[in-house]
């Protein structure tokens, strides 16, 4: 089933082209906001997660919660490079709204951590490549020693936080480009939306759908997504207001199935995948993003990693099925 794409990420297959480096990337033009902001060293994993799948959950919500210092604290590239904010924004002004961060301590090696990040989302957000030249010149050259550390605690975040994967397409080159994970193709920004990608949310929601049984009523979503302070109807500080972004955009994207729990008195609501989260990525790929965020195999959730592999067999099953098809036609059957 092909399904529209508001706004698509390019493929390995089909990369931005470099252009000129001069749009005003440099460090001095970070705003004083961005220079407190903090990203927390690698996440705290849960110790024991050969427990119930339930207790999973608020795990993996506890390792995201260490990873949120990040979320609250690194605003968006566009913001970063001096755009102002939407007229969207401006109307969502009557919300609640978390205030900002104000002077997170961090050291000055997260600081250059957190330079990486935002340049990292700008070039996704004007998709073009970058160089490991170009990110050199956004750390501080007292660490540029502790380049390669740092870059890769700028990509864990990128994947954890945001659900993007930072690829080297050209190693001769040493050049990068900045993918959507698990294989999706929608990121959650609207057209002319001054803000970030919001994949990382929907790869969390599927974990967690498919964590709970393949499906899971909104309170066990809103309680995930508040330890990483998203409430609904309640402005975060990066994000917006999630609500919408769940229960409209990710549902018509298809993405989410958002329906009524059956004879349930007072009216209550659960999410299940979407066709679309079916068609473009696995329970093993969400499974083993749930593993790395936990430090973890996905063996190390029995159930679900049985589940997983009966999926991915059916799922080579159906392609061997199809190709056979094609082959020889319906007459072979």
């Amino acid at each position: 089933m092909a399904f529209p794409q508001k706004n698509p990420q390019s493929s390995p297959d089909q990369l931005p082209q470099t252009h000129s480096e001069t749009q005003g990337l440099e460090v001095a033009q970070e705003s004083k906001a961005l220079e407190e902001a903090s990203l927390s060293s690698h996440p705290e994993m849960p110790g024991n997660l050969k427990e119930a799948p339930d207790a999973a959950i608020p795990s993996a919500s506890q390792s995201a919660q260490s990873s949120s210092s990040s979320i609250v604290t690194t605003v968006s590239s566009s913001r970063k490079y001096g755009e102002g904010s939407s007229s969207k924004e401006e109307e969502d002004s009557t919300l609640e709204a978390d205030p900002e961060p104000k002077n997170v301590p961090m050291d000055a090696e997260d600081e250059n951590v957190a330079s990486l990040v935002n340049f990292l989302l700008f070039k996704y957000q004007i998709k073009t490549i970058t160089t490991i030249e170009d990110m050199l010149k956004i750390i501080s050259k007292e660490y540029e020693d502790r380049f390669i550390e740092m870059f890769q605690r700028a990509c864990e975040r990128l994947e954890i936080i945001f659900g993007l994967d930072v690829k080297e397409v050209d190693p001769h080159n040493h050049c990068y480009a900045i993918f959507i994970k698990l294989g999706l193709t929608y990121d959650g920004m609207q057209p002319g939306e001054v803000g970030v990608p919001k994949t990382g949310i929907l790869i969390l929601i599927l974990a967690v759908i498919f964590m709970k049984g393949n499906r899971a009523t909104e309170q066990e979503i809103w309680d995930v997504l508040s330890v990483m302070g998203l409430y609904s109807g309640k402005k975060h500080y990066i994000f917006g207001e999630p609500r919408e972004l769940i229960t409209k955009y990710f549902v018509e994207e298809e993405y989410l199935k958002y329906r009524k729990v059956a004879n349930s008195d007072p009216a209550q609501f659960e999410f299940l995948w979407g066709p679309r989260a079916h068609a473009e990525t696995t329970k093993m790929q969400v499974l083993k993003f749930l593993a790395k965020v936990h430090g973890t195999i996905p063996c190390c959730f029995p159930s679900q990693y049985e589940e997983a592999l009966r999926d991915e067999e059916e799922r080579a099953r159906e392609k061997f099925w199809a190709m056979d098809f094609d082959l020889h036609g319906p007459s072979h059957f």
